[in-house]
């Protein structure tokens, strides 16, 4: 079965490059897939289901005729959609993944996740995370008047560039121990995730076994990519974008990209980062 996977989109509320690039790429080559799996972040803020499908009522109803063509459409949420909910379940047709899961992609079982919680150095992010992703906390936040939601959201993103921006690259990647054990923990031999903006294919052995990461590109208006994964292989192939071309996939092509968008600061105390991530059935 072919799928295709993308994270890190971070599509911007307003009309945008990345907005046409990802409207083209579900219109185009999404459709020779069984199986589309967006992995967190596709929407820059999603500050509940109530706004968040006004705000992007094109993909929404994108998302929509692909599920409706009989595509198996997945998501996972990000640190920046964490807010996805049931709304955005019944207007896409779209179901949820935990993070993490296993997903057997190209007849292999597969670890997939978002990313953020293997950041485990970046201390500061991880206490925003539990905060966000408490229940009653979302709940708060939904109760919130829209634009208040918004007025917030806006704040936390300019202050996490701020903070990420300060801080050493080595902390805002993933924990090597942290892979470590998620392969252990899974008995898989690939996981593929978002999050840092960093592709690349990581090669490692754990527990005597060959194993792989690969991490999923972030999109710009230059790189507008997803990797595809069938029974013949894989490859991170063009999304819409300026790029019309297929790239193969391999360690070597690594490009370490300095800045990503992680939500790593810690919540001041004005804030009320909160949500009712209601889960689909």
């Amino acid at each position: 079965m072919t799928a295709w996977l993308v994270s890190d989109l971070h599509l911007p509320p307003k009309p945008s490059p990345l907005r046409e690039g990802f409207l083209r790429w579900l219109a185009t080559a999404a459709q020779d897939a069984r199986q589309v799996i967006l992995l967190g972040d596709i929407f820059e803020a999603w500050v509940g289901d109530d706004l968040g499908i006004e705000t992007y009522a094109e993909e929404v109803a994108a998302l929509r005729r692909l599920s409706a063509a009989g595509i198996d459409l997945r998501f996972m949420v990000g640190n920046r959609d964490f807010l996805l909910g049931n709304g955005f379940c019944a207007a896409t047709g779209a179901r949820p993944l935990p993070d993490p899961c296993i997903v057997t992609l190209g007849g292999r079982p597969t670890l997939l996740s978002h990313g953020d919680q293997w950041c485990r150095d970046d201390a500061g992010y991880q206490r925003y995370r539990r905060v966000v992703h408490h229940a009653g906390v979302q709940r708060l936040f939904l109760r919130l008047p829209r634009a208040l939601r918004q007025r917030i959201a806006d704040r936390l993103r300019r202050q996490s560039r701020a903070v990420t921006a300060t801080k050493p690259v080595t902390i805002t990647d993933v924990s090597p121990q942290a892979i470590i054990e998620a392969f252990g923990h899974a008995g898989v031999d690939r996981i593929i995730h978002g999050h840092t903006h960093r592709p690349a294919v990581h090669h490692l052995t754990v527990d005597g076994r060959a194993c792989e990461r690969q991490v999923l590109p972030d999109w710009t208006p230059a790189r507008m990519e997803g990797l595809r994964i069938a029974a013949d292989g894989q490859h991170l192939g063009p999304s819409g974008g300026a790029q019309g071309r297929v790239r193969h996939h391999n360690a070597a092509r690594s490009r370490c990209r300095a800045l990503f968008a992680s939500e790593g600061q810690w919540i001041q105390n004005s804030f009320l980062p909160v949500s009712e991530r209601g889960r689909c059935s």
